[in-house]
C-alpha cells in the first residue's frame, strides 16, 4: 500500500497516538482561548429564534439529560451538540482557520462537551481531544479549499465532521483500527451546501450542530461495530474525490499529514473582531482605518470600489430583508463601517439595515476582483483594497493583506476578553461574564456549563426582548 493509499489510516494513527501525548503549554493555552470565544458566541445565539427552532427539534427528537445545551437545558449528548454547535454559528462570531476556511471551534467543541459529559471524562482528555479535532478539521479542509468551496460546499460541516469524530475517538480512547472506522463513517455524514446563500437560508447556522452531532455518532458507531471504508479520506470514490476533486490538481495529502503531532496548524486560526462573514473583514478594515485617517463625510461619497478575492466576491448582495443576508453582504458592511465608524451585533438589527443612510451608500459600493487579492487567498491572507470616491473626485485609498484577528494581525488577550463582555454581558450580566472567562482561562472542569445554562435561562433580559420582538433575531 502505497503513501498515499494509506491516509486515511495515518491519520487515525496518529489521532490514536496522540491521546497520551501532552499538549504543549502553547497549544493547551489557544485551546483555552478558543473555547472562550466558542462559548461567547453560543451564548449570545442561545436566545434567538434558530436556537429555539433547533431545540424545539432536539427536545421531541433527542430527549436527554446527558449534556447541558447552554440556554435550553439539559438533553441527550446528541441533541446538546446539534444546539450548541448550531448556536456556536449563529451570529458569524465565530472563530475560524483562512487555508481552509473554516469554524473549527463551532463543530468540534460541542461534540466534546457533549461526550465528556456524558461520559464523565475529565478536562485533561478533553482538552487533548479538542485540540486533535480541530488540528484534523483544518487540515482536511486546507487540503481541499478552495476546491471544495467551488464544487459549492460549505468547509465547516464538511470537513469538521471528520474532526468531531477523531476528537470524540479520543474521549472514548479508541485503537488506531476504530478510529480509522470512525473516520470512514464521518465520511459518510460528510456535507453542507451553498445554496443557503441564495435565499439566506438560516440551515447555515444548523450546519456546524449537524456535523457535531454526526462526529459523535461515528465515533459511537465505530466503537459499537460499524465499519467504514478505512480509505475514506484517499479512496477513488472517497471524500477528496468526491468533493474536491484530483490530488495533486484539487487536494493536497501532504497538506493532511506532514508534521502532524509536530506542527500544529490550529495555532493559525483566527479571531473574528466583527459578527459577519469573515470574507467581509479586510474591507471593514480598510474602510475604519480610512475613517481614522480622514474625515469622510458619508454624504459627500460618490462611490466605493472594494477589491478582494474571488470567493469573496460572490458577496456583493443588497438584500438586506434579514440578518444573514446583511451578515453576507461587503456592500452593507462596508456602507456600515463607513457611517456608524463600527460593525457590531447592533448593526444587523431591522432598524439598522433598513436606516436610509446606509442603504444609500451601500448602492455605491461596487465589488470586483483583484487580482493579486485572488493570487494571495487563501496562503497569504484575505486581501481587500478599498476606494473611496469623494463628490470633488478625490480618491482615499487602504489596502489589507490581514484582516484583524488573523495571527499575522492578532486580538490580543485582552481585546477577545472586551469581545466577549460585549457579546456575554447584555445576555448573563457583567458578573456571569467575567466568571465565564474566568472559566475558560481555567477550565478546571465542565461544571461551568451547566452554571451558564442557568445563567441564561434565569431572567435573561434578552430573550425577555425576543418575547416582545425587538431584539437581534439571531
Amino acid at each position: 500500500m502505497s503513501k498515499q493509499e494509506r491516509l486515511t489510516r495515518d491519520v487515525a494513527e496518529w489521532v490514536a497516538g496522540q491521546r497520551r501525548v501532552a499538549l504543549p503549554a502553547e497549544l493547551d493555552r489557544h485551546v483555552r482561548r478558543m473555547t472562550l470565544d466558542h462559548l461567547a458566541g453560543v451564548v449570545a445565539s442561545s436566545v434567538g429564534p434558530v436556537s429555539a427552532a433547533v431545540a424545539e427539534h432536539v427536545g421531541r427528537m433527542y430527549p436527554g439529560d446527558a449534556a447541558t445545551a447552554i440556554g435550553h437545558g439539559r438533553m441527550s449528548a446528541l441533541g446538546a451538540a446539534l444546539v450548541n454547535g448550531t448556536n456556536g454559528h449563529g451570529i458569524e462570531a465565530d472563530e475560524g482557520y483562512t487555508p481552509g476556511s473554516m469554524h473549527p471551534t463551532s463543530v468540534v467543541l460541542p461534540a466534546v462537551f457533549a461526550v465528556a459529559q456524558e461520559r464523565g471524562i475529565g478536562v485533561e482528555r478533553v482538552t487533548v481531544a479538542a485540540a486533535v479535532g480541530m488540528e484534523l478539521a483544518c487540515r482536511i479542509a486546507a487540503a481541499g479549499h478552495p476546491a471544495t468551496r467551488n464544487n459549492h460546499f460549505h468547509n465547516t460541516p464538511l470537513a469538521g465532521v471528520l474532526g468531531a469524530a477523531a476528537a470524540v475517538s479520543v474521549l472514548l480512547e479508541l485503537d488506531a483500527e476504530t478510529t480509522a472506522n470512525a473516520l470512514g463513517i464521518a465520511a459518510s455524514h460528510a456535507g453542507g451546501l451553498f445554496e443557503f446563500l441564495s435565499g439566506s437560508a438560516e440551515v447555515k447556522r444548523l450546519h456546524p450542530g449537524k456535523a457535531a452531532r454526526d462526529g459523535i455518532a461515528a465515533a459511537d458507531l465505530a466503537q459499537a461495530g460499524l465499519t467504514g471504508p478505512t480509505t475514506a479520506l484517499e479512496g477513488k470514490d472517497g471524500y477528496f474525490a468526491a468533493y474536491a476533486g484530483t490530488e495533486g490538481r484539487d487536494w493536497h495529502a501532504e497538506t493532511v499529514r506532514d508534521g502532524l503531532g509536530e506542527r500544529w496548524v490550529l495555532l493559525g486560526t483566527y479571531v473574528k473582531p466583527y459578527p459577519c462573514c469573515r470574507h467581509l473583514h479586510g474591507a471593514i478594515d480598510a474602510v475604519l482605518a480610512l475613517g481614522k485617517a480622514h474625515t469622510i463625510d458619508p454624504e459627500q461619497v460618490e462611490e466605493v470600489h472594494v477589491g478582494t478575492f474571488k470567493i469573496a466576491t460572490g458577496h456583493a448582495g443588497k438584500t438586506l430583508d434579514t440578518v444573514l443576508q446583511a451578515q453576507l453582504s461587503l456592500p452593507y458592511t462596508v456602507a456600515t463601517a463607513l457611517v456608524r465608524g463600527t460593525v457590531t451585533l447592533t448593526d444587523f438589527r431591522e432598524e439598522a439595515r433598513t436606516d436610509a443612510r446606509v442603504r444609500a451608500l451601500a448602492d455605491k459600493v461596487v465589488v470586483e476582483l483583484d487580482e493579486a487579492a485572488d493570487a494571495a487567498y487563501p496562503t497569504a491572507g484575505r486581501p481587500a483594497d478599498v476606494t473611496v470616491v469623494l463628490r470633488d473626485r478625490t480618491r482615499l485609498n487602504h489596502r489589507v493583506q490581514h484582516p484583524y484577528g488573523e495571527p499575522a494581525n492578532p486580538l490580543s488577550d485582552a481585546a477577545l476578553e472586551d469581545k466577549v463582555r460585549g457579546l456575554v454581558v447584555p445576555v448573563v450580566g457583567a458578573a456571569r461574564a467575567e466568571a465565564l472567562i474566568a472559566a475558560a482561562w481555567g477550565l478546571r472542569s465542565l461544571d461551568f456549563l451547566d452554571e451558564l445554562d442557568e445563567a441564561v435561562r434565569s431572567g435573561c433580559p434578552v430573550r425577555a426582548a425576543h418575547e416582545r420582538g425587538n431584539a437581534v433575531p439571531v
